[in-house]
């Protein structure tokens, strides 16, 4: 029997998940281990028994739910992505990966196929940084990228650390056991939106992902001295909040100038206190992500945002704190992976392209143990980390196809 895939009910739980969320529909907002997080894992994980495959969970909650092939001894093929989602998020974002590769997978078992290599699907964790932070918190500690150490040294800004939120999720198992070692998988395909207009623009209906950008992010913490906003005379201020926003314009005119065009440069994060309108802030916090595919420029841009974050803060009598909470290498992606997948496409006559990720996604850590690449989908004019985020579900279908010969070809 030939497999095909069941948009209709594959669309049915993406439409279902999304309405597991801290906020009204359309937003969908799970951040890590709130009740919204770990009532999604929980139904992601009755659709992975549903399929007949086998679970468990590591210690910092990454899910794996595995088929297992007629060889159990050969290293398994892995996929997946992530579920949890930034506040004000959409609802494809990660979960096309998750929901779409078990359906890739019941495709197969209805076909009849049995794989000689296992299938294994990762759910990670917190893959945005939304929590902590830092982004891949799950795929890092697998990929051995962040010492278990440090990981447990995580805090939120209230003050809680992993440990802390592992006991709400009831994480069990000491964090060095994460990390896996190398070859431990022979290859992991990332089905996901792309993020960006490309493919949309370009009427592709797969994107085959032959590097992934180089992410980095820095934490500022800014103390300045607060005041009464009609007795404090502006001469003597010392208003933390326009340090952060002259840093904020720097971090812009820095990534403008680069002579790279893949730079970006965000101020995601701009918190003043005490936050009322008669008083002079006295304290900013900011957090902005830098991405390149290039490290040079990446690392570059970074270091003249320190100077000027320095130079700013010396003039303003403005005392700086300033931590790198990640500061990661680009990932190269299999050639052979990316040139099997461009195969299938032309086979299966889908239209396709190979393309460069801005985006980072656990795909970059799981580089680090096993032949990686990612296949992408479009979404409705690059729209994401949004409500409006939108990928139809003939571009769903299409993808989901892809993995799934992908998963197959790469099994036998």
């Amino acid at each position: 029997m030939k497999p095909f895939v069941d948009i209709a009910r594959l669309q049915r739980e993406i439409d279902e998940l999304a309405l597991i969320s801290e906020n009204p529909p359309p937003v969908v907002t799970r951040v890590l281990f709130s009740p919204a997080d770990l009532r999604g894992r929980k139904v992601v994980k009755q659709l992975c028994r549903d399929a007949g495959l086998a679970l468990r969970e590591d210690a910092v909650g990454n899910i794996f739910a595995r088929w297992e092939g007629r060889e159990k001894k050969l290293s398994p093929v892995a996929t997946g992505s992530h579920i949890d989602a930034i506040p004000n998020a959409g609802k494809y974002d990660g979960v096309v990966g998750v929901l779409g590769a078990i359906e890739a997978m019941r495709a197969l078992k209805r076909s009849g196929f049995q794989p000689r290599r296992s299938l294994e699907l990762i759910v990670f964790t917190s893959e945005e940084p939304t929590r902590f932070g830092i982004g891949c918190l799950g795929s890092r500690l697998l990929g051995g990228v962040l010492p278990s150490g440090r990981a447990a040294a995580l805090t939120d800004r209230d003050g809680n650390d992993l440990r802390f939120w592992r006991r709400q999720a009831g994480c069990k198992g000491r964090l060095d056991s994460v990390k896996l070692p190398k070859h431990f998988y022979s290859a992991f395909i990332e089905l996901h939106i792309e993020q960006g207009p490309i493919l949309e623009k370009e009427k592709a209906a797969i994107g085959i992902v032959e590097k992934i950008a180089a992410p980095s992010t820095l934490r500022i913490e800014l103390t300045g001295v607060g005041g009464h906003a009609g007795a404090t005379l502006m001469p003597g201020r010392r208003d933390a909040s326009l340090a952060g926003a002259e840093i904020a314009l720097a971090v812009e005119k820095i990534c403008r100038n680069t002579g790279s065009p893949d730079t970006v440069g965000t101020t995601g994060i701009f918190k003043i206190e005490p936050g009322a309108v008669n008083s002079v802030p006295c304290r900013a916090h900011l957090e902005i992500d830098l991405r390149d595919t290039g490290m040079g420029s990446r690392d570059a841009a970074l270091k003249k945002i320190e100077k000027a974050a320095h130079e700013i803060c010396r003039r303003r009598k403005i005392k700086l704190k300033m931590k790198r909470l990640n500061v990661d290498p680009p990932a190269v992606c299999d050639p052979r992976l990316v040139e099997n997948i461009f195969g299938i496409c032309r086979a299966q006559k889908i239209s396709c392209r190979k393309m460069i990720s801005r985006a980072y996604h656990d795909s970059l850590f799981m580089a680090r143990i096993c032949p990686t690449t990612m296949i992408f989908i479009p979404c409705h004019k690059g729209y994401s980390h949004r409500p409006d985020e939108f990928s139809s579900p003939k571009q769903i279908k299409e993808g989901v196809r892809v993995l799934m010969e992908t998963l197959a070809a790469a099994s036998k």
